[in-house]
């Protein structure tokens, strides 16, 4: 068991190197002009999301990069409740682990 959770937090960290963008969420991190979105931040989002989210859920939230009211909007409505969920698990991930 703790060979399988070293495992996963040794592909966690390789995630967050400098790589260049691979994903819908490392995308839209770095096209988002935000201060700090570079490279290497933008590949660690990336790899908390590939822990945390599916392919179609990471293009939901990129979107949220470029229009962060879409995040309330989605927040709020009835049925993203399941998504929105994961969607705050990735964000804690992301926070804890690319700072």
């Amino acid at each position: 068991m703790y060979a399988k959770l070293g495992l996963v937090a040794l592909l966690t960290l390789a995630a967050c190197g400098g790589g260049r963008p691979s994903g819908a969420i490392s995308r839209a991190c770095e096209a988002s002009g935000r201060p700090g979105a570079n490279a290497a931040l933008c590949s660690c989002v990336q790899g908390a999301a590939d822990a945390t989210l599916s392919g179609s859920e990471q293009r939901r939230a990129a979107k949220f990069f470029k229009d962060p009211q879409k995040a309330q909007d989605t927040r709020q409505q009835d049925g993203s409740g399941a998504f929105w969920s994961r969607y705050k698990a990735f964000a804690e991930r992301a926070e804890a682990i690319c700072r």
